[in-house]
Parts: C-alpha cells; sequence; structure tokens
C-alpha cells in the first residue's frame, strides 16, 4: 500500500483520492489525511494541487445554465392574459385607434421587460456567493506557508487560519486551539460555536446537522476566536455553500397567486369574447346583414369584451403599492409580489437576526443571592440592571469585575469586535455602572485562554503590594469546582453543600429558559499558577440570549388573528428556540432537524400543521418546509437573512430577506427586502398586500361589468333586430377613457377596517368566483336593460341621432354609478366608506366633464357622432344610470335581514 509519504517521494504514478470526504466530520484526523494523501506537516506539493486541481476543478461556484436571451424574452408573452391584450392591441389598430394599440401595446413591452429582468435574480444570487468567497488563503505546501488565491484550493490542501479569518473552504480541523466560528450565516446558530479535533459523534443518527459537526469548519462562515489548521475536504460546488448554489440553479420558482389568478382571467376572458362574437355572427348572418357591417360590429362587439385599461390598471396598482412599502420599510424587487404577501397563510420565519436582533444579550443576573432583570436591547449600553423580585442587592462592581476583565472584546461606534457572548457581558457591567473598559486601569499580566475542553477562561491583572488578582469565566459547574467561597449579600462565604446546591439550582433554572449559562469568580493570590487556578470566589452567573425585537411579538400577534400562522425555522438549539418562541407566542411542537431529517414527505405533509418550531434545521431542511406546506395548499412566505436560507427564500411563494444583516446571497433570493429587519414590517406588507389584492377585485368587477354590459347591449340590439346604439369608437371611449381614471382611483383605495380581523383568502379562490360573476352579470344585465330601454323609448319620441346620443350618455353614466357599487364585495353600498376615497370623486367628476364635452361641443360631436343633449334628457339618462346603484343596495339589504332573521331563527332553537 503507497502512503501518503511514498506517494511524495516514491517512483509509482502520484495518486488523486476519487473524491472529496462527506463524512470527514465522523473520522479521525489521521484517517482523514490518509483517504486524502497528505502529510499535514507538509502538506501537497504544487504537482499534487495542480493534478486535483484537474481532477476537481477550481473553489468557484458554478456558473448558472443560461436560457438564450429571445427565449427569455418570448416566456414573458406566455400567458393567457397577455395573449388577450395582444389580441386587443390589434383590435383597436383594425378600428383605427391607432395611439390606444400603441398605449396597449407599450405597456405589454414594459411588463415583458420587467419580468425578463427579473429573470437573472437566480444568476444574481450565485454571484452574490462568489464575492462572498475568500480572494486568498495561508496554506502550506512545498513543507512551507504560502499565500494562494482560494480558487486553486484543492481538497487535501492545509490551510491556516487565526481569529477574524474567513473560511475559504469545507475542511476538517487538525489543530485547533480556543477555536470558536460564527456559523450564523450558514446554519443559523446565534453563537459562536466551540470547534475541536474530535470527531463528530454520530449516535446513531444517519444524518449529523451542520451545526454539530464541531470537527469542521465550512466555507464563508469565520473565526471568531483561536488559532486553526485544517485539511481541505471540499472545494466549490461540493461545499455546503455550493449545495446552496445549486439549489439556487435547479430550483423554479412558484409563480404568485396573482399571475396564476390573472392567467386563469385571461383565459376566461377569451372564452367569453370569443363566444360572444361567435353568437352576434351567427344571428347576424341568418338575419341576412351584409358581411362589411357584420365585419365592423364584430370588431366592435371584440373591441367591447376585452377590458384595454386593464393591464395599465394593474399595473398602477403594484407600483403605487411597492411605493407605499418602500416607505414603510419593504423594498419589493417583484411587482406580483405586493399582492402575493397578503394571500401567505403561514409565515415561514428565520429566528437569529429576523425575530431576534442577533446581539446576544444579558437578560438575566444572579449574584449574591439576588435575582436581577437587565433592561435594554443588544450591544447598546443604555440600560438597567433592576432587582427582579425587591430584595435587597449588593453593589455589583465586584461581582461583574470578572466578566468585564475576563475578556477579549472590544465595543466600537461601527459594533464590536470579538465575541458576541463576551460583547454581551461587557454591556452588562456598563449598564451596572463599571468603568466603559477597566482593562484600561488594570493591566493583564497571563491568561489562561479560553479551551473548550476545559470550559473556562482565566487573567491575571497586577494588584497592589505586589499581589495578583485572578479573574475567571465560563461553566458554572466548572468554576464552582474551582471555588472555595460564594459572594453573598454579607460578604464572601464558605461554598458549603447548601450554598453549592443553590448556585447550580439557579444555573439550571436559567439554562432551562433557553438562555446561555455564564459563571464569574475572583480571587486575589501571591503567585498564581496558571495550570491551578483554584480557591475562588463564585461571584455572579449571567443568562445570555440574543433576544426578540421589542416589536416581534405583537407583530406576531397581529399576523395570528389575521389567520396568519407563523412558524419558527431556525439551525439554533431547541431550548434556546422553545424559550424564543414562548416569549413570542408561537405555538406548537418543537422538530429537530434530526427528526425532519427522518420523516417521509408524506409524514411531514400530515404533520406540518401541527409544528410551531423548526431547530436545529439544515438548509435543505428550509425547502423542504417550504414545499410540503405547499402541497397542503398553504401560500408560504419565507423570512430569512443569511446564505442557509437563499434557497428556501427562492422556493417559497415570497421570499423576504433582511436588509440590515442580510447577506447578499438572501437579498438577492428574495422577492422583497426589509430596510428595517424588523419582523413587524412583515406584518405591514400582509396589510397592505390584502389591501392590493381587494383593490384588484373590485376594479376588475368594475371593468368587466362594463365589458359585460356592452356584450349584453350589443347581443340584444341585433337579437331585438335594432341598430347598434353605440359605435366602435364609442365602446372604446367607454372603455379607455370612462373606465380608465375611475378604475384607477379603485386602485388607491385605502384598506378596508377588517382588512386583518379576517382569514387569508382561499389560496385556490379566483378573482372571478361564482359570486363574484354573478354580481358582474347582474350589474351588466342592469345596464345593458337600462340602455336599452333609453334607447328604445327615445327612438321612439325623438330623431335616431338623440337617441343613439341618450344610450351613449346613459351607458357612461353607468359607470359613475357602478364604481359606487362595485366598493366592495358586501355590506351598504351607501355609506361612509364611500367618501374615504377623494382620488375616486376627482375622477367621476373628471369622467363627467369629459362627457358632457364629448355631447355638447361641436368639435367633439364630429368625432364621437353625437348630438347635444338637453337638461331633461340629461336628467332621464342619469336616472337610469342609478339603478345599478340602487339595485345593488337593496340585494345588499335584502341580505342582510336574511342574515339576521336566519340568526335570529338559529337562536330561538338554541334556546329551545
Amino acid at each position: 500500500m503507497t502512503t501518503p509519504q511514498q506517494t511524495r517521494t516514491g517512483n509509482s504514478a502520484p495518486h488523486v483520492p476519487a473524491s472529496p470526504q462527506p463524512d470527514a466530520h465522523r473520522r479521525g484526523v489521521d484517517d482523514v489525511a490518509g483517504s486524502l494523501a497528505v502529510v499535514p506537516d507538509l502538506g501537497l506539493t504544487t504537482a499534487d494541487a495542480e493534478r486535483r486541481a484537474a481532477v476537481w476543478g477550481a473553489n468557484e461556484l458554478a456558473e448558472p445554465v443560461r436560457r438564450p436571451r429571445w427565449l427569455r424574452l418570448l416566456d414573458q408573452f406566455r400567458s393567457w392574459l397577455i395573449g388577450i391584450l395582444l389580441a386587443a392591441a390589434v383590435i383597436a389598430g383594425v378600428v383605427g385607434d391607432v395611439t390606444d394599440a400603441l398605449v396597449i401595446t407599450a405597456v405589454l413591452l414594459i411588463n415583458a421587460t420587467i419580468g425578463y429582468l427579473q429573470e437573472n435574480r437566480a444568476e444574481r444570487s450565485l454571484e452574490a456567493l462568489r464575492r462572498m468567497l475568500v480572494p486568498t488563503a495561508r496554506v502550506r505546501r512545498d513543507g512551507r506557508v504560502q499565500v494562494i488565491p482560494a480558487g486553486s484550493l484543492v481538497p487535501g490542501d492545509i490551510v491556516l487560519l487565526e481569529g477574524g479569518d474567513r473560511v475559504p473552504a469545507d475542511g476538517r480541523l487538525i489543530v485547533a486551539e480556543s477555536v470558536e466560528a460564527a456559523e450564523a450565516a450558514l446554519t443559523g446558530e446565534s453563537r459562536p460555536v466551540a470547534k475541536t479535533t474530535a470527531p463528530t459523534a454520530a449516535d446513531g443518527q444517519e444524518h449529523v446537522p451542520v451545526a454539530e459537526r464541531t470537527g469542521m469548519l465550512f466555507m464563508n462562515t469565520a473565526l471568531t476566536r483561536g488559532r486553526a489548521e485544517m485539511i481541505v475536504t471540499a472545494t466549490g460546488m461540493r461545499t455546503e455553500v455550493g449545495a446552496i448554489a445549486e439549489a439556487l440553479r435547479t430550483d423554479a420558482e412558484p409563480p404568485s397567486p396573482l399571475q396564476v389568478q390573472m392567467d386563469s382571467l385571461g383565459r376566461r376572458l377569451a372564452v367569453v369574447s370569443g363566444i360572444a362574437v361567435a353568437a352576434y355572427a351567427l344571428v347576424a348572418l341568418l338575419r341576412g346583414e351584409e358581411p362589411a357591417d357584420l365585419a365592423l360590429r364584430a370588431v366592435a362587439l371584440a373591441v367591447a369584451a376585452i377590458p384595454e385599461g386593464l393591464p395599465a390598471v394593474l399595473a398602477l396598482t403594484l407600483a403605487l403599492g411597492v411605493h407605499r412599502m418602500a416607505r414603510r420599510g419593504a423594498v419589493v424587487k417583484r411587482l406580483a409580489s405586493v399582492e402575493a404577501l397578503g394571500s401567505a397563510t403561514v409565515v415561514c420565519s428565520d429566528k437569529t437576526g429576523t425575530l431576534t436582533l442577533n446581539e446576544m444579550t444579558t437578560r438575566v443576573l444572579w449574584a449574591a443571592g439576588s435575582t436581577y432583570s437587565v433592561a435594554g436591547e443588544g450591544y447598546d449600553t443604555t440600560g438597567t440592571v433592576l432587582l427582579a423580585d425587591g430584595e435587597g442587592g449588593v453593589d455589583l462592581h465586584d461581582a461583574l469585575l470578572p466578566f468585564a476583565l475576563c475578556n477579549d472584546a472590544r465595543l466600537t461606534p461601527d459594533g464590536i469586535i470579538g465575541d458576541p457572548t463576551e460583547a454581551a457581558l461587557m454591556v452588562l457591567a456598563a449598564k451596572a455602572g463599571l468603568d466603559a473598559d477597566p482593562r484600561t486601569h488594570m493591566t493583564r499580566t497571563d491568561e489562561v485562554p479560553f479551551d473548550p475542553a476545559a470550559k473556562y477562561m482565566a487573567t491575571f491583572h497586577a494588584d497592589a503590594d505586589d499581589r495578583v488578582r485572578v479573574h475567571a469565566k465560563g461553566a458554572v459547574d466548572v468554576l464552582l469546582d474551582r471555588c472555595a467561597h460564594v459572594l453573598t449579600a454579607q460578604g464572601p462565604m464558605p461554598l458549603d453543600a447548601d450554598r453549592r446546591r443553590e448556585v447550580t439550582d439557579v444555573a439550571r433554572r436559567l439554562g432551562s429558559q433557553g438562555l446561555r449559562v455564564l459563571g464569574a469568580a475572583t480571587a486575589t493570590v501571591d503567585q498564581p499558577h496558571r495550570r491551578d487556578v483554584t480557591g475562588l470566589t463564585f461571584t455572579a452567573i449571567a443568562g445570555i440570549s440574543d433576544p426578540p425585537r421589542p416589536q416581534a411579538r405583537d407583530a406576531v400577534a397581529l399576523a395570528q388573528a389575521a389567520g396568519v400562522t407563523v412558524k419558527m425555522v431556525t439551525g439554533d438549539h431547541a431550548d434556546t428556540a422553545t424559550a424564543i418562541a414562548r416569549e413570542l407566542g408561537i405555538t406548537g411542537d418543537i422538530v429537530s432537524g434530526t427528526e425532519l431529517a427522518r420523516m417521509s414527505d408524506q409524514e411531514l405533509t400530515d404533520r406540518i400543521g401541527d409544528i410551531g418550531v423548526f431547530a436545529r434545521v439544515a438548509p435543505e431542511h428550509k425547502v423542504t418546509i417550504v414545499r410540503a406546506l405547499a402541497r397542503r395548499g398553504h401560500i408560504v412566505a419565507m423570512t430569512g437573512d443569511g446564505v442557509n436560507d437563499a434557497a428556501a427564500l427562492r422556493s417559497a411563494h415570497i421570499g423576504v430577506a433582511m436588509g440590515v444583516t442580510g447577506t447578499d446571497v438572501a437579498k438577492e433570493a428574495a422577492d422583497m427586502v426589509l430596510t428595517d429587519d424588523d419582523f413587524s414590517t412583515v406584518v405591514r406588507a400582509v396589510r397592505e398586500g390584502r389591501t392590493i389584492y381587494d383593490n384588484i377585485v373590485t376594479f376588475v368587477r368594475f371593468q368587466l361589468s362594463t365589458n359585460i354590459g356592452a356584450i349584453f347591449t350589443l347581443l340584444a340590439t341585433v337579437l331585438a333586430g335594432l341598430p347598434a346604439p353605440l359605435s366602435a369608437i364609442q365602446l372604446l371611449w367607454v372603455n379607455i377613457i370612462m373606465d380608465g381614471p375611475p378604475a384607477m382611483a379603485l386602485a388607491v383605495d385605502p384598506p378596508r377596517d377588517d382588512v386583518m380581523r379576517r382569514p387569508p383568502r382561499p389560496p385556490q379562490e379566483r378573482i372571478l368566483d361564482a359570486r363574484r360573476l354573478a354580481a358582474i352579470s347582474r350589474s351588466g344585465a342592469v345596464m345593458a336593460a337600462g340602455t336599452l330601454a333609453v334607447f328604445a323609448g327615445a327612438r321612439h319620441l325623438t330623431d335616431a341621432a338623440t337617441a343613439a346620443t341618450m344610450a351613449f350618455t346613459t351607458f357612461v353614466l353607468f359607470q359613475l354609478c357602478n364604481a359606487l357599487a362595485s366598493r366592495n364585495d358586501g355590506g351598504p353600498v351607501l355609506a361612509r366608506h364611500q367618501f374615504h376615497n377623494r382620488t375616486l370623486w376627482t375622477c367621476l367628476a373628471a369622467v363627467l366633464t369629459l362627457q358632457i364635452i364629448a355631447v355638447q361641443l361641436p368639435v367633439a360631436q364630429g368625432v364621437f357622432g353625437t348630438v347635444p343633449l338637453s337638461p331633461v334628457q340629461w336628467a332621464i339618462c342619469l336616472a337610469t344610470a342609478s339603478t345599478v346603484l340602487l339595485t345593488e343596495h337593496c340585494r345588499r339589504a335584502a341580505q342582510v335581514r336574511s342574515g339576521r332573521r336566519r340568526a335570529v331563527r338559529e337562536r330561538t332553537l338554541g334556546d329551545g
């Protein structure tokens, strides 16, 4: 058998290991080094590295498979709605309205351009990942330390790292001196993870979560302390980050609910238009109409069936929603996403940095027998340390001095330098009144660095009379073994069994609350022995956690009241996640990533409704969770800020990234970015999204009522043997000018009072469900009947031109009344909410003015084929048009009375 050294020096052909080491975390250092054919003290030779690079490629992420640009642009036109609107542009051009045809075409091209640009988001996500890669790395090659481009690393390279360095590839630790790594961006773990060279015990598990592989370092994480050497076990796309990149390359982004609805609407409009034109053509042919006249009226009917103003109004509604949300801290990258969040039934939220501050904070302090609550958030030293039980406390200076002096962190105006937990202890000391940095007054002379195995750290400081003050912090049980006394309200007392039990009970209680527990101790000695720190006085216990954001609890409660379930999905420990979830009011079962990995897709789908917290999950688990919820019919919103969240953000119906603490990868993969990293902004966005959908339903109902009314009117006239009351130019006038401004005003309707008190709409609900289709048909029938009544009556009393003008005017005025009738699906029509939208009233006044101009001014009469009307004739037209409003008002009033009678009957039967 050829050894690594023989490979380096012998005459046999050089050996290149077959593949990276996916199970390196389970195996010993020598085993991993042997399988990768490397001697750690020497590293690879340059020739070895070149051969391996030829086999495994560069330490880079793969480029996405790019679809040709012309096909991506063509994809934007593959929907029924776009097809029907293109038909509208063609028909408008056929009837001679070139301007209208150009406007519709321009809108469609703008929409296509926006969609085309959004297709590049996956590529930008990968580019963001590539920007995060470390440009250079320190390696041991050819028996000496060299600095090489990180892209040239290969499996088997020996990489040297120190505190503050970013890890350039995945690797197995072979040296770990006081090493801790910040892995929140990859695993969601809020605390730095202590690393060792020992293999990770499998404990019978087939899969060990990334967060628990303590003998490994991973690409794009960072060392917060210590010195490390590692054997590179995976590079490029074979790393954990590479797996995320692969998911971003291959996972399809689901269409938003609005896209699905509008595509369905397009199909229905195409069917309605085709049936209407076919029915008209058949009746006209049977009646013997001239083909030329038939073609002209068929074109007019097709124009009537197509809502040409729909794309403009839809674009305006979404654009205004984007603008309003941007002012409230949510930047939307995809227009359809504005509405999608409003239809969300589940929000899967990352914990670290989203529901919490991602700033370790001391929340509870125990010192000298008293428990204190610590106010203030994050690394801001503004705050107080107050007694929690009202009993007498002690001067906290001596109790907290070990936390401040046995500490390597620094607080700066730009943030912290060093370990986040140590920074939390510095902030605690400052809140308790200690100097901002007492280390400036007490010189450190020696130290025992923190060691994950020893579980404590000690520092030595010069004291008066040539004595030395020892300060220590670490695990409570470890410190107690080194203590002889404990600080009490009466001063230091011997650490007997009862006092030891009191201290351990406090530590256990704080730990059960999901807090990280650290103890402090101190002593004054003559000649310290670095490896034998004993005889200490135990002074304090700090309970530290990443606290919830101040507004998060209220936001979770508001979401739940609106019928939106909030689930926590985190890479953090189950006990920590449970404690935060309890504070936030998130309920449900708790499932770990290990349990999740053992579930089948069907098991997870069946159970996911009862789960409130997913803890210790890997990036692929988050995608699994999103897909399971989607299979249950949910519209899923996913929030996150780390690299580990990117694939899930893309898989969800709407991904929401944090703008301040979020990585570039998460921002690029998301549909929406929060500029304030505040979970409550998500809930405000839900409210905005629901309002937008309500307004879309309102203006679609309004515009289609007009189209159905025109279809009924034209079909009824041909069946009755009457001439057409509306010309093609008049129909376009109604569809574009008379319909457009009121529809745009309806698009900015303020939110309904109950918008966040009702459950999310069913995901399968259609914009045009049976109830709304009935309302549209009813309004269209009223408009057609009224228009024909005026037209037929006026033909008997006046000339044909006046009758046609009155029919035209009546149909336009119907739109003004219909705008008021369409503002909501239920409740009274004539109520106070009708006066909340000033823009609507302004538009209605403008439409009425334009119609007066079209009828009364000679210049416009030549364009529209109208004649002037008398005041009485105008009054007849207005009175007839008001019937659509009065009919809807009477129908709803009858529904209210019927509902009340039904409720009375049910109460009577119940009492009986």
